[in-house]
C-alpha cells in the first residue's frame, strides 16, 4: 500500500493542552524555519500550478521549486531543491521555470513569508515508526496575517492505520480538523482575501490509472473542496461557501455511489449515511438563504432573518460536533485503508484501467437517468426529484472522468454534454422549488405572513415539466463523449 500522510490542523489555542498532554512527550528536534515565496506580479507561476520559496534554517537557504495540478503531470518529478547562498531566487537554465516562463523570471517579486516553529517526534505505534512534526506559525504578506498550528504525520515505516491510531489519540485532546492546505496556498489565499467560496477543483486522472487510485483522486478532491469551503463558513458565515460545502458533500456521496461496483463494503453506506446528516442540516439553512433576498423589508424578511440566525448555528454546532469530527477520521482511514482496497471479490474491478472503468460508470449513470425520465409528466414530484438526483450524479461524473477524455472531439462533446446538463438540471431546479417552497415555508411557521406566497415560485407546472422533457431528450440525443 502506497505511504500515507496525514495533516491535521488545531486551533490554536489548543496547543499548550496538547503539548502538556502525555500523547507526544519532548521533541526530538526544534527547528525555526523562515520562507519567502516569490511569483511575478500577476502571479503567473501560481497561477499556471508552480510555486517558488527559498527556506532559510539557521544560516542555510534552500530554494524548492514544486509542480502542482496539472503541472505537475508533464515533469518526471514534481519538486526541485537547489541550495543558494542569498535571499533571491537563482533560477538555472536546468530548472522548469526556465523553460516554463522565461522572460517572466525577471518579474519576479517577494510575494509573502512564512515563519514557522518546527517541533519533530519520533513516535513509535503499534510498532509502526511515525514522525510527527507540529508545526506552530503564520503567513504573512503586507499588513496580514494568518497562524495555523498543523500537525504532520508522517509513516516511515509499518502499517498506514497506525497512522489513525495516532490521530486519534491526538483527537482524545483536542479537537482536529483535517488540513488540505499547502504553507504556499496559505499564503496566496491570504493575498486573495475577497476569496469566500471555493468551487470544484478540474480532477486530473492519468488514463494507465486503476478504478481504485482514481476514486481515491475523486474522493480526495471533493473531501478538499468540502474542508476549504468549511474553514470559510466558519469564519464568515456567508451562504456561498455553505452552499458550495453541500456540493461537495453531493459529490462526494455521488463518487461513492458511481464506484460502487468496487465498494461493497457497510462502511461505505454508513459513511454516505452520515454525509447524508451533515448535507441535511446544511441543506435547511440553504433553503433559507435561497427565500431571504427575495423577501422585501418587513416581518416575513425578519423572520426569515431569524430563522437564519438559528439554522447557521446549527450548522456550526454540526461542523463542531464530536460525530462530525470523527466522520472525517472515519472517512479519510476508509479511503486510505479500508477493506475495500484488498477484498478479493472486487480485485478485478478495482485493478480495471481508470478509462475502461470510467466508461461503464458513465454508461451507467445515463441509462438510469434516460430509464427514470422517460416520463416525467407521468411521475409524481417525489420521482422527479430521484430524476433530478440521478441527473446530478451523471454530471459529477462527466466532471470526475473529463481529463480521461482529453482528445479535441472528446472535448468538443464534453462541452455540449455539460452545457444540455446545465440546461436540464436548470428546468429540474425550477420543478424542485415549485414543490419545496410552501413546505419550507410551513417548517418556519411563514405561511401566514403577508408577502409569503410571493417568495413561492408560481408557474405553469405542465409547461416546467415539458422543458425539462425536452432538456432531458437534449441530454440524450447529445454525443457521449466517453465513446
Amino acid at each position: 500500500m502506497a505511504e500515507v500522510e496525514l495533516k491535521l490542523e488545531i486551533d490554536p489555542g489548543d496547543l499548550d493542552r496538547l503539548l502538556a498532554s502525555n500523547v507526544l512527550g519532548e521533541p526530538t528536534e526544534t527547528i525555526e524555519q523562515h520562507s519567502t515565496y516569490f511569483d511575478t506580479d500577476d502571479n503567473a507561476l501560481y497561477a499556471t500550478g508552480f510555486t517558488l520559496r527559498i527556506r532559510r534554517v539557521g544560516e542555510t537557504r534552500v530554494q524548492t521549486v514544486k509542480a502542482t495540478g496539472a503541472s505537475a503531470s508533464i515533469f518526471a518529478r514534481n519538486e526541485w531543491e537547489t541550495h543558494v547562498t542569498q535571499d533571491q531566487p537563482a533560477i538555472e537554465h536546468t530548472s522548469p521555470l526556465a523553460n516554463e516562463f522565461g522572460d517572466e523570471l525577471a518579474r519576479l517579486e517577494a510575494k509573502f513569508e512564512v515563519i514557522n516553529h518546527r517541533r519533530v517526534w519520533a513516535v513509535e505505534e503499534n510498532g509502526s515508526q511515525i514522525e510527527l512534526a507540529l508545526d506552530e506559525g503564520a503567513a504573512e504578506a503586507i499588513d496580514r496575517k494568518t497562524p495555523f498550528v498543523e500537525l504532520e504525520l508522517e509513516l516511515k515505516d509499518g502499517k498506514p492505520e497506525d497512522l489513525f491510531v495516532l490521530a486519534r489519540k491526538i483527537e482524545a485532546v483536542v479537537p482536529v480538523r483535517f488540513g488540505v492546505l499547502a504553507k504556499a496556498e496559505r499564503g496566496f489565499r491570504l493575498l486573495d482575501t475577497s476569496r469566500t467560496v471555493v468551487k470544484a477543483e478540474p480532477i486530473e486522472l492519468d488514463r494507465g490509472s486503476s478504478a481504485a487510485a482514481a476514486f481515491v483522486e475523486i474522493a480526495s478532491a471533493c473531501f478538499r473542496q468540502f474542508r476549504l469551503n468549511e474553514t470559510i463558513l466558519h469564519a464568515r458565515r456567508n451562504p456561498e461557501s455553505l452552499h458550495q460545502a453541500r456540493v461537495a458533500l453531493r459529490r462526494l456521496r455521488s463518487a461513492i455511489t458511481l464506484f460502487k461496483p468496487m465498494l461493497h463494503d457497510e462502511e461505505a453506506k454508513r459513511l454516505s449515511g452520515e454525509f447524508r446528516w451533515l448535507a441535511g442540516v446544511l441543506g435547511e439553512a440553504r433553503n433559507i438563504d435561497v427565500l431571504l433576498p427575495k423577501a422585501k423589508a418587513g416581518k416575513l424578511r425578519d423572520r426569515l432573518a431569524e430563522s437564519r440566525v438559528i439554522a447557521y448555528e446549527e450548522v456550526v454546532a454540526a461542523l463542531d460536533s464530536a460525530r462530525a469530527r470523527a466522520l472525517m477520521l472515519d472517512f479519510n482511514e476508509w479511503v486510505h485503508c479500508g477493506n475495500y482496497r484488498k477484498n478479493p471479490a472486487t480485485r478485478d474491478v478495482r485493478e480495471c484501467p481508470a478509462a475502461e472503468f470510467s466508461a461503464k460508470v458513465l454508461d451507467r449513470a445515463r441509462k438510469k437517468l434516460k430509464k427514470h425520465g422517460r416520463d416525467l409528466a407521468g411521475i409524481d414530484d417525489e420521482h422527479r426529484h430521484e430524476v433530478r438526483k440521478d441527473a446530478k450524479k451523471l454530471r459529477y461524473a462527466a466532471e470526475f472522468f473529463r481529463s480521461l477524455y482529453a482528445d479535441k472531439q472528446s472535448a468538443r462533446r464534453y462541452k455540449r454534454f455539460v452545457k444540455a446538463m446545465e440546461a436540464l438540471q436548470d428546468e429540474l431546479g425550477l420543478l424542485n422549488d415549485l414543490a419545496t417552497g410552501p413546505s419550507v415555508l410551513d417548517k418556519h411557521g411563514l405561511t401566514n405572513l403577508p408577502d409569503a406566497e410571493k417568495l413561492i415560485l408560481h408557474a405553469d407546472k405542465r409547461s416546467l415539466i415539458d422543458q425539462a422533457q425536452t432538456a432531458l431528450d437534449d441530454v440524450l440525443d447529445a454525443k457521449r463523449f466517453w465513446r
